[in-house]
């Protein structure tokens, strides 16, 4: 049999969600590193205003303000988190629509909404390194001791952003549907700072709202030095389950905002 023969026989094997990942988690990869500036960039800016907050609260606070430090790190570090698993979607998806690219994802054999999702979680992976490198130099800085068990850091963070993903999935959509929202969705980013600092204000309303019940988990990992097994059963429950509650909300104001788009023939207009 010829070489051509065998070439022909060959059929190429289907790319399954696998591939489509690690392809996604590759390109993160390479623009992480063939763009350095702009990542130590955003390292710098967030250390910068941290800075601002803690040497200019001394100034003003003085011990009251170490006295609390330590939930000051750890809402901070919750905060860079949050704002990278929301723009992750709703920065890309913009960006997408004003290069006129968006089209490619759409006719994706894998869907619009799953190759949106798996970006965002690359950019997550990315945020993770950066926010974890942000914590490293506040404590320094500050000359503070947290408890940081890792398992149990990562498993609450992770649960915690989920809902800050769906509420990024929803603002993806809406961005497909209205193209030029930027001014409202960064808004929401600092609407953040409210709910990591909900449980400060003991509501108990407020624990299913996103990031609020995390928030307060956390807080009592890293400074208490709970481990994920001593939290009360109901209490990873409900982290579990706003979590899901938010994401599945996001995933499906998702999917209606891209399908209304299609239907209205707006889609790739800018």
């Amino acid at each position: 049999m010829s070489s051509h023969q065998q070439d022909t026989d060959v059929t190429p094997r289907k790319a399954g969600y696998y591939h489509l990942a690690r392809a996604v988690l590759y390109r993160e990869y390479l623009i992480f590193v063939r763009y350095p500036a702009n990542a130590v960039g955003g390292i710098i800016i967030s250390l910068f205003f941290f800075g601002v907050l803690f040497y200019g609260g001394q100034m003003i606070a003085g011990q009251a303000l170490t006295d609390s430090i330590e939930g000051i790190i750890v809402g901070y570090f919750l905060w860079t988190l949050s704002v990278g698993a929301y723009s992750s979607i709703s920065n890309d998806i913009g960006s997408e629509v004003q290069w006129g690219t968006l089209e490619r994802h759409v006719m994706s054999p894998f869907g619009f909404a799953p190759v949106a999702l798996l970006k965002g979680v690359a950019k997550i992976v990315r945020t993770f390194i950066t926010s974890t490198i942000i914590l490293a130099v506040m404590i320094v800085l500050t000359d503070t001791t947290l408890e940081l068990h890792l398992f149990t850091i990562v498993v609450i963070a992770t649960l915690s952003i989920v809902s800050v993903l769906g509420l990024g999935l929803a603002a993806g959509g809406v961005t497909v549907l209205y193209k030029q929202i930027g001014n409202w969705l960064n808004l929401l980013q600092f609407g953040f700072i409210v709910l990591i600092s909900a449980p400060a204000f003991d509501l108990g309303w407020m624990k299913l709202l996103p990031l609020a019940h995390g928030s307060a988990l956390l807080q009592r990992a890293m400074i208490d030095g709970l481990r994920l097994w001593e939290f009360e059963l109901a209490e990873i429950a409900l982290l579990f389950g706003t979590a899901a509650g938010y994401f599945v909300f996001g995933y499906a104001v998702f999917q209606y905002a891209t399908r209304r788009a299609r239907r209205l023939g707006v889609l790739g207009d800018y």
